[in-house]
């Protein structure tokens, strides 16, 4: 499990401001390359993603007024180079969703997490591909999905489960000159019944009629 000095957590009500500057698309990318990659200039990320340097060093600094992002030790001393301040950001879903301003975040960065999976496994594929990762990687590697029938209780035990596992795994290989950089998605979403014709509309929902396709 991630360490508490290496976690942003997130409160719905002191942190309203942070929370609002943080679903920008750009800032969202800008701190998972900041995560992933190491310290970086504005210049570097925006070779990365394409996007001006103004623009870059814009949203860096309104990373680093909500303490998302701060300066990195300098290289040359010719520009600027950021750091994450945390490996992790995270809240409590019950108090995002009693507090209406917070609750697209959730669905917000949410979505950012997919994009991400799709963006971590084009690259993959293509490091495979040049040979930048050992053909030992081919078998472990992978994306698995299942449905299994669980209570909220067993859901919360699976997750504290797997973080507790992903810690003593992550400690054991950090001296290992074979351990990669590798990006483990996790998804817990429960899902009702499929509604049927016989199921009551819900509520605010009036009748319905197919247009022309």
């Amino acid at each position: 499990m991630v360490s508490e000095e290496k976690r942003r957590r997130l409160d719905p009500e002191s942190d309203a401001s942070a929370l609002k500057a943080l679903t920008h698309p750009l800032r969202i990318r800008l701190l998972g390359l900041l995560r992933s990659d190491g310290p970086a200039t504005a210049s570097e990320l925006a070779a990365v993603t394409g996007e001006s340097s103004a623009s870059t060093s814009y949203h860096l600094r309104v990373l680093a007024k909500y303490a998302f992002v701060a300066e990195a030790e300098q290289r040359d001393g010719r520009e600027r180079r950021w750091r994450a301040v945390h490996e992790v950001t995270s809240w409590s879903n019950e108090a995002m969703e009693a507090s209406p301003g917070s609750r697209d975040f959730v669905g917000t960065m949410r979505r950012r997490q997919i994009q991400h999976l799709g963006e971590a496994l084009t690259r993959h594929e293509q490091d495979m591909e040049a040979g930048r990762l050992s053909p030992q990687w081919v078998e472990p590697s992978g994306i698995s999905d299942m449905l299994p029938r669980l209570t909220p209780d067993s859901l919360a035990e699976l997750w504290r489960t797997f973080e507790d596992k992903l810690a003593e795994l992550t400690t054991r290989d950090a001296s290992d000159p074979r351990a990669a950089r590798t990006v483990v998605f996790t998804a817990g979403l429960p899902l009702a019944p499929r509604p049927t014709a016989e199921d009551p509309p819900a509520a605010g929902d009036g009748p319905h009629t197919a247009g022309p396709a």
